[in-house]
């Protein structure tokens, strides 16, 4: 540990730098008592924890598009079906969460599931899956946020990682300020785009079956050019397998809920699993919604336009670009530049971003449940100012922006990399479930319960077999693609996790109380104590005085002699003053004062092993940061060695000069208001009580 009055110093320097902006950027800190009045209402839990299944079906259509595309508009007739196999299992892993929420409430989510039911790699191996998934969602949804905006403003594509970084950034500090704040600046975006999509299914059908009118998509006069012609059998199959797991990232962040539980009110595991319902029903409303005005619009997609797209037997060419389904059938439905049109546009691009919130809300969150059970450092255990988990936040952002960074902003090429950590935990978390109905089962003896457990297994294991299925498809169709970079990521994650555990419970192990006396409880059988002086003058007298009333067995002064003079001109003042300590000089050839002492002091501890020694060393406190480059550096590398030598024990001894109570009088200045972490500390309570001692 460093010197107090040193880490005093440097804790004043860095608020005073520091705590102004970050006031202005997250606002005031939060005592913990007002922890209940950040707990979210379900209206501002469905934004906050669902902005991304929400907003996943912007671009889920399209992908199933993409993939049917290969075989050509022929294959465009299974979109229906595909689309219902969605619902089904959108429907099953909603049902499961339920499930899930209910009997884990503590926010554990699929890591708590899979660790409770199917042993801690199972658990660990969930945990790195969805720690990965939640980097790649908020790299997915920015990027795509960027290239979206890109298309109506030229800038943002020719700066698109400049760009992305900044949203990362602003989302960042939106979430630093508190998870109800957060939520609330991003519910109203999120319902304007819910209400588009449904306003625009609602009037696309009424155009199509009130008023039997004909709505074209404006690619509805192409065509494609398949890849692969009248595909059959396995290939067909297998074509429409990996355009059901495309479909699938409609999925992304359902499980967001599941480890946000302890941020809801009460009754917590109930307004969970509502909310869980409404998500799920909103999303697949809104994936079929878009799927059907997509075939009814003649909507085409290509996942190689310039050369697949053709119009009148020509290529459409590079300078095509290719816009979202969701924005085809809304200029078919509304009409291009219709006012509906650009609000649902505009929506679409920002919901896009805020999907990035899901992440911002889960990995904290199972940041800090990881690093209770010490597989993550415990910072990410702790709650910064405004009661969010600081740590867990700013790590994500740093990850997703090093991941922008090398894929360049590019969502074709991060979108790859998806949805393998999400089946993973999917996969796991419901075989977990079935497991946890199993062990249930064998000893609940009422009927009813015994019967509803059992409807809970089947949807469960239905949900496993499912999930598991598009984790295989997902696997063999796109580990060429990039999935592997996500599953390196996952090996990355389980691995540096296992090595911090490890090292926890080997530090853990090293410092447990033994039962019986041991070498740390045993009383030194003498104390030797070394004053370290270089120059006699208050600071030098009062480390003296200070030693002297330990009344350790013996007492020395310890000098070094690195200038013959000064040290023969120490030895006649220690002489003249009469001080009754003796003073040793150690010689240096080298003029070096760290290592002879360090040799001392070990010497002293070699001729009497179970003896302690405590070095005292004099230390100067100041009042500018300048200051202290011209001051204490010798004492601090001193002081860094000590530390490293078993049986010695070392004292500062603080000596204020004046410029000291100008940093006093500054550091008193900033207790009158809420301090970085004062929260942790409670100053306020202990000022609240000397005030309430002081009006008595």
């Amino acid at each position: 540990m460093g010197d107090p009055a040193i880490e005093g110093l440097r804790s004043s320097v860095v608020s005073k730098l520091t705590d102004v902006p970050k006031r202005i950027l997250i606002g005031r800190a939060l005592r913990s008592d007002r922890l209940g009045e950040t707990l979210l209402p379900k209206r501002i839990a469905l934004p906050v924890f669902a902005s991304d299944p929400l907003s996943s079906v912007a671009y889920a259509p399209g992908e199933v598009l993409l993939v049917l595309s290969i075989a050509g508009v022929t294959a465009y007739h299974f979109s229906p079906w595909i689309a219902v196999a969605v619902v089904v299992l959108m429907f099953t892993v909603v049902a499961s969460y339920r499930q899930n929420v209910r009997a884990y409430p503590s926010g554990g989510g699929d890591y708590e599931v899979a660790n409770t039911n199917l042993g801690p790699k199972a658990g660990l191996t969930v945990a790195s899956a969805l720690l990965v998934d939640y980097v790649l969602t908020v790299a997915v949804s920015i990027s795509s946020g960027i290239e979206n905006l890109g298309s109506a403003i030229p800038f943002v594509v020719e700066h698109k990682v400049f760009c992305a970084i900044g949203v990362i950034v602003l989302l960042t500090l939106m979430n630093l300020r508190g998870v109800k704040e957060s939520g609330s600046l991003f519910a109203i975006p999120t319902y304007i785009f819910v209400a588009g999509v449904f306003t625009m299914i609602a009037w696309g059908a009424f155009r199509g079956l009130v008023l039997d009118d004909t709505m074209r998509a404006p690619t509805a006069d192409y065509a494609i050019k398949p890849e692969h012609g009248g595909l059959a059998g396995f290939a067909l199959v297998f074509l429409l397998l990996r355009a059901f797991s495309s479909g699938c990232a409609a999925l992304t962040g359902v499980e967001a809920i599941s480890n946000g539980v302890p941020a809801f009110r009460k009754p917590k595991s109930k307004n969970a699993a509502n909310t869980l319902a409404l998500m799920g029903l909103l999303a697949v409303t809104m994936f079929c919604g878009i799927i059907a005005l997509a075939a009814a619009t003649d909507v085409r997609m290509a996942e190689n336009p310039a050369r697949d797209l053709v119009h009148n037997g020509v290529p459409l060419g590079p300078d095509y670009v290719q816009n979202p389904v969701i924005s085809q059938v809304a200029e078919a439905v509304f009409g291009k530049g219709s006012l509906l049109f650009i609000v649902l546009a505009a929506a679409t691009a920002l919901v896009l971003f805020l999907a990035a919130n899901t992440a911002y809300n889960g990995f904290p969150l199972l940041g800090s449940i990881l690093a209770q059970d010490r597989y993550l450092p415990r910072q990410l255990h702790t709650r910064g100012d405004r009661l969010a988990f600081s740590n867990g936040i700013v790590l994500l952002a740093g990850a997703a922006g090093l991941l922008v960074g090398i894929y360049g902003a590019d969502s074709t090429r991060l979108i790859q990399l998806y949805i393998v950590g999400v089946f993973v935990s999917f996969t796991l978390s419901q075989t977990g479930m079935v497991r946890h109905w199993n062990r249930h089962l064998a000893t609940e003896k009422d009927q009813a319960k015994r019967r509803h457990m059992i409807r809970s297994r089947a949807i469960n294991a239905f949900g496993a077999f499912f999930t598991g299925l598009v984790l295989v498809v997902v696997l063999v169709t796109k580990f060429t693609h990039g999935a592997w970079v996500a599953l390196l990521g996952m090996v990355i994650f389980y691995a540096t996790m296992t090595a911090i555990r490890k090292h926890y419970d080997r530090v853990a192990a090293e410092i447990a109380a033994p039962e019986g006396p041991s070498d740390d409880s045993v009383r030194p059988s003498r104390v030797h104590s070394v004053v370290l002086i270089s120059k006699i003058h208050r600071p030098t007298l009062r480390a003296l005085a200070y030693a002297k009333l330990m009344r350790s067995d013996t007492l020395e002064a310890l000098s070094v002699n690195v200038d013959p003079a000064e040290t023969k001109a120490l030895r006649e003042e220690w002489e003249r003053r009469g001080i009754d300590v003796p003073l040793k000089i150690l010689d240096s050839p080298y003029r070096e004062i760290t290592r002879p002492i360090i040799e001392y002091v070990k010497s002293l501890r070699k001729e009497s092993p179970r003896d302690a020694v405590s070095v005292i060393i004099p230390e100067y406190v100041v009042g500018h940061w300048y200051e202290h480059l011209l001051h204490n550096q010798s004492a601090l590398r001193l002081k860094g060695r000590l530390l490293f030598t078993p049986g010695i024990m070392v004292t500062s001894v603080p000596y204020q000069l004046q410029s000291s109570e100008a940093a006093k009088r500054r550091a008193r200045k900033q207790q009158d208001w809420s301090a970085p972490g004062s929260v942790r500390r409670g100053p306020a309570q202990v000022r609240s009580k000397e005030s309430t001692d002081h009006k008595s």
